[in-house]
């Protein structure tokens, strides 16, 4: 007999993690875990510093995007997770939210029930904050949220050089105010990684309604009558959901995976040899990233954790964290940056910064031999659409990823705009003592021409893809706002791809948001 579950989770990441340990707090449910990825043991997974090595291709599905159309055809390397805790594992730990403007957004579009102050319980539910309390954090949440536990001189140097430009200095950006220049809180408890697997799935594995299956590759949704039944494994087997499929896959995953099921635009799936379950258009549309673009300075000194990739100073970078839990091991890499404006008038922020302590940290971004310090920027308005679409009906087959950035002028505009300010922060007064000279862009970028033409070489994803099965209150949107996917039963979706507007921030507190919110209306809809 297949094996049969009342709840099938499809992806163990930051959302899928939340659902299942919810779920599964009632021993009278069955609930089953397929991570298509591996485990979390090694060190990396658990060293905050570990996220060097993540956008390089650890534990990572390894895909790319296609050449992008207005970005003189540049591919972009797209990092997604293939482990348990999905991108809570591998990224750079920041805590953020976004504005309570986004959420008030999504509520305005139709989305009953996503205003601010409907998600905000949820948020302070899952957290463990070590500092902040009151409204806006929570304390006795499983997520591990901490202060760096290793930051560096060059941060507060950072803070006066926004200063003297008018940002001011905040010290809590998911709080009242997002505006200034902040340490990030991180997802960080005792000095470590705390993913959503390491909180959320961990603990509670000893459940024995709790199954986590590893390396578990999903071929297809099974659809019979106009429901999801479960599903069909690559090896051919299939596993059977007696209540319902939860899909949490993330943004490219899930729309990938409901494709392959033959869920999806039908002119596309006929293409590709696949048999049409239900046309749903918009199924891996409304692809939504922030372009993330950095300007590169070679520090004076030992201003950096630059140095310590040297093989000798990485030794005594460990020993040291294994002695006092502080130091170059102990850092997220970016635990430094803030919001501000490219539009003046903007009702809130519509520019994110992340302060690298050191260079060459992500995947095709330039490292400074004598050591450097690198700010990056973002856009977090994008007006710009894209796709993800299958390249065959194989499921091995990397999918054809479109984040189609710079479609829309104003994201080019802003993003320059970001850049430019990133340049004048560096040139501060408050930095000089520090910084010897700027590499990127460099002297001879001077016009708007010439700032595109350098964003075309030297720019990357922030990782906060968005969108690809939007919630909305329509027929037309993929999934109601209650989660349940339009046209099919039993099927529902929960992770970054059901925002209908990507939020103005990163986006891995506000997926775990989003797990903990559906938890609670599958257990109230199932009556469980």
């Amino acid at each position: 007999m297949a094996e049969a579950y009342d709840f099938i989770i499809i992806g163990g990441g930051s959302a899928g993690s939340v659902i299942a340990a919810r779920l599964s707090e009632n021993p009278d449910v069955t609930v089953c875990v397929l991570e298509a990825g591996r485990s979390d043991r090694h060190p990396f997974f658990h060293l905050p510093a570990g996220f060097a090595k993540m956008t390089k291709g650890i534990a990572s599905w390894g895909w790319s995007t296609v050449p992008q159309v207005h970005m003189q055809g540049k591919v972009f390397t797209y990092t997604q997770a293939k482990v348990i805790g999905g991108g809570s594992a591998i990224n750079a730990q920041i805590y953020t939210r976004g504005h309570p403007l986004d959420y008030d957004e999504w509520r305005q579009l139709g989305c009953d029930g996503w205003s601010y102050e409907d998600v905000l319980p949820y948020f302070r539910k899952s957290e463990g904050n070590d500092s902040f309390g009151g409204r806006y954090h929570g304390q006795d949440g499983p997520l591990g949220v901490s202060k760096p536990a290793a930051p560096l001189p060059i941060c507060e140097a950072y803070f006066e050089a926004a200063k003297a430009l008018g940002i001011p200095f905040n010290d809590d950006v998911t709080g009242a105010v997002q505006e200034g220049a902040a340490y990030y809180q991180l997802t960080q408890k005792n000095a470590r990684r705390s993913s959503a697997a390491m909180a959320f799935l961990h603990p509670n594995r000893h459940r024995v309604n709790l199954n986590v299956k590893l390396r578990a590759h999903v071929r297809r949704i099974v659809v019979d009558g106009g429901r999801a039944v479960g599903v069909e494994m690559l090896d051919g087997t299939r596993i059977t959901a007696r209540r319902e499929v939860i899909l949490t896959s993330g943004a490219i995953g899930s729309p990938r995976l409901l494709q392959l099921s033959g869920i999806g635009p039908a002119d596309h799936l006929r293409e590709l040899g696949i048999d049409v379950v239900l046309d749903q258009p918009q199924v891996g549309s409304n692809l939504q990233d922030h372009l993330d673009l950095y300007c590169i300075a070679e520090v004076s000194g030992p201003h950096t954790y630059d140095r310590f990739a040297k093989p000798h100073l990485s030794v005594l970078a460990g020993l040291q964290y294994l002695l006092t839990k502080t130091g170059p091991v102990a850092s997220s890499l970016f635990e430094t940056g803030g919001f501000w404006y490219a539009d003046p008038a903007a009702r809130s922020p519509d520019l994110q910064f992340h302060l690298g302590l050191g260079t060459g940290i992500e995947a095709g971004v330039v490292a400074m031999p004598e050591g450097g310090v690198t700010l990056n920027s973002c856009y977090l308005r994008p007006r710009s659409r894209g796709t993800v679409r299958l390249a065959s009906a194989d499921p091995a087959r990397a999918p054809l990823i479109d984040p189609n950035y710079c479609a829309d002028p104003l994201d080019r505009e802003m993003s320059i705009r970001g850049l430019k300010l990133t340049q004048k922060i560096l040139s501060q007064q408050a930095l000089s003592q520090m910084l010897k000279v700027e590499h990127l862009p460099g002297e001879g970028v001077r016009n708007d021409e010439d700032y595109f033409n350098f964003i075309c070489q030297h720019s990357k994803t922030s990782h906060h893809c968005a969108g690809t099965c939007a919630m909305g209150p329509g027929d037309s949107a993929v999934v109601t706002p209650r989660l349940t996917f339009n046209g099919i039963d039993g099927l529902r979706v929960a992770d970054a791809s059901i925002m209908p507007r990507v939020v103005s921030s990163n986006t891995n507190a506000p997926t775990i948001m989003i797990g903990e919110k559906a938890a609670d209306m599958i257990r109230e809809d199932q009556g469980i």
